[in-house]
């Protein structure tokens, strides 16, 4: 995904040369492919071969992974949703204790976004 959002589009080809591990030219089509089955490359042919380009930007293609993430890390233990959030936390502070501050800082602005949202009108946006 970062070869197609890097340039724009490629075929198989352009992206197994832009990768930094060298792949087989058929496991590059085949990952290509399912991601386009996935919903997540456009492809349109051009001559012989497809040209895939991205139909999520960088960001909403990072929105879908942290979703599922969440999703999974919530619906896949027995733990209450507390103790889950408690580790986040300790793991996120032991990874980069600067980044703790900017998630508290995240929490806020979204608490006051939510504030904000429900002091509204209900007919107003």
């Amino acid at each position: 995904m970062s070869v197609i959002l890097a340039l724009g589009s490629a075929n198989v080809q352009q992206v197994a040369a832009m990768l930094t591990a060298p792949l087989a030219y058929t496991t590059v089509m085949t990952t290509l492919d399912r991601l386009f089955k996935k919903g997540l490359l456009h492809r349109r042919k051009h001559d012989r071969a497809f040209v895939y380009s991205a139909s999520l930007t960088a960001r909403e293609i990072e929105e879908r992974r942290a979703k599922n993430l969440i999703r999974g890390f919530f619906t896949g233990s027995k733990e209450r949703p507390e103790i889950l959030l408690s580790c986040l936390v300790d793991a996120v502070h032991l990874y980069d204790t600067g980044m703790l501050d900017e998630l508290e800082n995240k929490i806020r602005v979204a608490k006051q976004r939510l504030l904000e949202d429900s002091s509204k009108p209900s007919g107003e946006c």
